[in-house]
């Protein structure tokens, strides 16, 4: 597939773009060579591969979910400027 000057007209039009000849020339060069990348890649024949959610075999480690820290609310509580029934009190921002 091919790009024609006016396409690429239609195109920065659409994308509010003010090309000159001289760009529009050149975007469509541009474009031109992307949208034949594209087809050799779907050229490729893809049967049987199994999609993969990122390009890196990458493993997370996950550690196990477990408490590290003692319970430290009282403490926190204490050096807020107010608190009420467990929770922060903050100022009013929306009237």
């Amino acid at each position: 597939m091919s790009l024609s000057l006016e396409e690429v007209g239609r195109i920065a039009r659409l994308a509010r773009i003010e090309l000159s000849p001289a760009q529009a020339e050149s975007t469509r060069d541009q474009l031109n060579g992307i949208l034949g990348f594209i087809e050799q890649l779907q050229a490729v024949n893809t049967d049987g591969i199994q999609p993969m959610s990122h390009a890196v075999d990458v493993v997370q480690r996950l550690r196990p979910d477990t408490v590290t820290e003692s319970d430290r609310r009282e403490d926190f509580h204490q050096v807020a400027p107010e608190t009420e029934a467990g929770l922060y009190l903050v100022p009013r921002v929306i009237e």
